[in-house]
């Protein structure tokens, strides 16, 4: 007995569809090709001209094994910074793909307030190359979470378009489920460290319809800037308070002081 395929009706629509969206799409480039979000000039599909590509400032070994902090030189493995013994994160370690300069402020900003959710893929694999070692043997990346009225507000977590861009690179679920903002706290912008640390305090639970994706599980957190670190270490003591087996942290930039040397 023969069977037969029949063709059904939203997948066949898909396929007939799909000329005009590669049609549409190509009007939309041609009408509105790509800038680079730094200096305004045509760009490819990697988000930023040679010029500004040339000033971004990749971090990559030696640095602190614990915080990721760029070393001036290299002291040999497993040596950690002053500020990683002097202070050390509730998550295990962190790692970021550039530094918080210029040029990494203007790509974080264009995602975030500007709409050019083009830049998240690019942004996101470099992300995943910079925190290669984290991810491997991880179970999921959480991005941290936005409260609900600025998600509303803004549309989109900007945290969770890195995560997707990492996943698709590295072959790691997402879960958002594991952790929720429960506190609408005021912007980071221009506060103390100290401040910071008590604006975020309490600001993230697990809830108990994520319990099952946290209890036991290797997660790496997702974020676009590492500052203070106060954001990522209340959202690392939720997740560990919540059964988490460990934390890492994964952004695309961080802040980074003047040298210090490392101990």
């Amino acid at each position: 007995m023969s069977s037969v395929v029949t063709d059904n009706g939203p997948s066949r629509l898909r396929r007939l569809a799909a000329p005009f969206r590669s049609a549409f799409g190509f009007a939309l480039d041609v009408a509105l090709p790509p800038l680079c979000p730094s200096c305004r000039e045509l760009v490819g599909e990697n988000g930023l001209c040679a010029s500004c590509w040339s000033k971004l400032s990749l971090i990559a070994p030696p640095y602190c094994e614990r915080l990721g902090i760029p070393f001036a030189y290299d002291p040999g493995p497993g040596v950690l910074s002053m500020q990683a013994i002097a202070d050390p994160p509730a998550y295990h370690r962190a790692r970021a793909a550039v530094r918080y300069d210029d040029v990494a402020r203007t790509l974080v900003h264009a995602l975030k307030y500007g709409d050019r959710l083009d830049l998240a893929p690019t942004m996101g694999g470099w992300m995943a190359r910079a925190g290669r070692e984290l991810l491997e043997g991880a179970d999921a990346l959480v991005p941290v979470p936005l409260h609900w009225r600025r998600l509303w507000a803004r549309r989109f977590n900007q945290s969770a378009l890195l995560a997707k861009a990492i996943s698709q690179a590295a072959g790691i679920p997402i879960t958002e489920a594991a952790l929720k903002r429960v506190k609408a706290t005021a912007q980071q912008v221009g506060l103390s460290q100290s401040e910071r640390a008590e604006n975020v305090q309490g600001a993230f639970r697990v809830p108990q319809d994520g319990k099952a994706e946290v209890v036991g599980r290797k997660l790496v957190l997702v974020d676009d800037v590492l500052t203070s670190g106060a954001t990522a270490d209340a959202c690392a003591r939720a997740l560990l308070r919540g059964g988490a087996k460990s934390v890492d942290v994964v952004v695309f930039a961080r802040v980074v002081d003047a040298v210090r040397a490392p101990i």
